[in-house]
């Protein structure tokens, strides 16, 4: 018996920690959800000398699959933590579940509006993408600089375009900067002409496109077809090489404030992004081949790189697969403070759950089919 007691509490003491990951490895955000499904077996696989293992599903660009898989994740597989899912749409489905069960999820979405404004619910939610109001802002700066008065929005029809479109306004109003269009679009749609139309017949100086992956060439290859010569720019949701290798010549000259890890060879060398961005592009490419990484699988690496700093504090309080573990692993995670990323820094708190600052953004153009940082 005394035997026995020994190997019932040593199997405790090594019980996996469960960490889900949901991902569009298909569907139309594929371009997106590939890089951070790719990531994953990038991810450490001991932390602190708890073994971890990754189940990944795919939701294929839809929420209800999305809020499937999650239910799956942990009423299945009972997760300690999960990373995903890659749309905005699916993690405001998934949002009831994960307080529910209260598990930490490490959300690799771009609206703010999965953590804020903070609640219940959201508490269990920790975000790795910048805000929108974070680039929004950099953006803004960027048109004031340049003459910019006037701007035509055209964005998705979901809360991915709705969020974008709210907080751009309030802030491009504050500027005194005129929003002169407002166009929508869905993620499957094949042709935005009549969208395209609009905006140029309201002759703005420049356009903003709130959309990602590949759905967002296609307004800028309109306008561009149109004849229009003003400025566009295009929110983080394009930072990937993929949406040049897409857009080709319509992109060209693209505006855009990105996380560094796209631009991770031009930083300064005093950057302390620059050497984990360089890390994780040498690691991804040394599986997935040359210029293959993109910001978004970036996202995911950072949400390992988090769970790296809070797993260790969580296991001396409980063990993994109890909602004890679950509950103090979120404090953990609450508690992060200077954690550098590939993407940014992070210092959470109690009322901010995402904790990136000015250093997670960088004005960007392409320039010759490639990102460059802009030098003004």
């Amino acid at each position: 018996l005394p035997l026995l007691a020994v190997f019932c509490a040593a199997g405790l003491a090594h019980a996996e920690i469960k960490v889900g990951v949901i991902a569009s490895s298909t569907g139309p955000t594929a371009v997106v959800g590939i890089p951070q499904k790719n990531t994953v077996a990038l991810l450490p696989t001991e932390i602190a000398g708890q073994k971890i293992e990754y189940i990944v599903l795919d939701d294929a660009s839809d929420p209800t699959n999305a809020v499937t898989g999650v239910k799956k994740l942990l009423t299945e597989h009972k997760v300690d933590a999960l990373i995903g899912p890659t749309t905005t749409p699916a993690a405001l489905a998934m949002l009831d579940f994960v307080a529910e069960s209260k598990t930490p999820l490490l959300t690799t979405v771009g609206s703010a509006a999965i953590v804020q404004p903070m609640d219940e619910k959201k508490r269990w939610v920790f975000k790795t993408t910048q805000n929108d109001d974070l680039i929004a802002d950099a953006v803004i700066a960027h048109m004031l600089a340049n003459g910019v008065k006037t701007v035509g929005f055209v964005g998705f029809n979901d809360p991915y375009g709705e969020n974008w479109f709210k907080v751009f306004s309030t802030l491009a109003d504050k500027a005194g900067i005129s929003l002169v269009a407002n166009e929508r679009y869905n993620r499957t749609d094949q042709s935005v002409t009549g969208q395209v139309l609009k905006l140029i017949s309201a002759r703005p100086d420049a356009v903003f496109i709130a959309a990602t992956g590949g759905p967002a060439v296609l307004p800028q290859a309109g306008l561009l077809d149109k004849g229009y010569k003003g400025k566009v720019y295009q929110t983080h949701g394009v930072a990937t090489n993929d949406f040049i290798r897409l857009g080709g010549k319509a992109v060209e000259g693209t505006l855009m404030a990105g996380g560094p890890m796209l631009v991770a060879d031009d930083l300064p060398a005093g950057n302390p992004i620059k050497a984990v961005a360089l890390g994780y592009i040498k690691a991804y490419e040394a599986k997935y081949g040359a210029g293959s990484t993109s910001t978004f699988g970036a996202n995911t690496w950072d949400a390992g790189l988090l769970l790296q700093k809070a797993v260790p504090a969580a296991l001396k309080k409980a063990k993994p697969g109890t909602p004890e573990f679950r509950s103090a692993l979120r404090e953990s995670l609450e508690g992060a403070k200077e954690v550098v990323g590939a993407q940014g820094v992070f210092n959470m708190t109690a009322q901010n759950h995402n904790g990136m600052d000015q250093r997670a953004r960088v004005m960007m153009t392409v320039k010759g089919g490639k990102w460059l940082p802009l030098k003004d």
